[in-house]
């Protein structure tokens, strides 16, 4: 009877426990430990220097995100306590540096040819219709493969151009900084990033970099375009074109 009445406790304790957790304030040193143990396991963070800035937030949506968690933006001691016991994201195509956006978990990935990713939060197109010049558009990121085609350096201004360091990749479609980074799709058919991110993305993709973008019914290898640089340089020349 004593255990069966202890186990009640227990049993009643566990929600108290949980929300105790959540409520709790988590300190410098804990958010240090936050930051680190993300950028070990390839989230892109800022500084590791126990200060809760919009990098550390990035960081923590990006991992919310991949693991499937409540997106909260608020690192709390169960976030933690989920990070010390996660694993690093996995490309979906490792072997060869190229870049993946996982537009079900909406995060960005740089992955090196050692299977190391980067990885970011980010927003795709909406699937909602607006106008453009008068036409009638829906805002879609196209699935597939792709090839950085072109790039803007510092700002692109225009109708729906309020872009940072800009890496086209599909037409007027390109990954790029932005203000705005919601946690659900919500652009126009770009792939949106954090600004304080966005000058080092431009530099690890220089022209020609592989871009897979792809949800859970659809995906696209481009392993032949990693090794026959010829398929891959007439394709570069394709999207040139196609994008002009």
């Amino acid at each position: 009877m004593k255990s069966l009445l202890t186990f009640c406790l227990l049993l009643t304790a566990a929600p108290t426990i949980a929300n105790a957790q959540q409520r709790a304030t988590v300190t410098s040193g804990q958010t240090k430990e936050a930051e680190r143990l993300l950028a070990e396991k390839g989230y892109w963070t800022g500084p590791i220097d126990g200060r809760f800035d919009p990098a550390t937030r990035s960081a923590l949506i990006a991992f919310q995100k991949w693991e499937g968690r409540s997106v909260t933006g608020k690192l709390t001691l169960a976030e933690l306590e989920a990070i010390r016991t996660s694993s690093s994201p996995k490309p979906r195509e490792p072997g060869y540096a190229h870049v993946e956006v996982d537009v079900d978990r909406q995060v960005l990935l740089v992955v090196h040819d050692d299977g190391s990713v980067r990885v970011l939060p980010v927003s795709t197109g909406s699937g909602k219709p607006f106008l453009d010049e008068g036409q009638e558009s829906v805002a879609h990121t196209p699935r597939g493969r792709f090839l950085v085609y072109d790039k803007v350096l510092g700002w692109e201004t225009g109708a729906f151009r309020a872009m940072y360091y800009s890496n086209y990749i599909s037409g007027g479609v390109a990954i790029h900084g932005y203000h705005a980074v919601p946690n659900q799709p919500d652009s126009h058919g770009c792939i949106r990033t954090p600004l304080f991110a966005a000058r080092e993305l431009s530099r690890l993709l220089p022209i020609g970099t592989i871009v897979l973008v792809y949800d859970k019914v659809s995906f696209v290898s481009a392993k032949d375009w990693a090794e026959n640089p010829k398929l891959k340089e007439a394709a570069l020349v394709w999207s040139k074109t196609a994008g002009n």
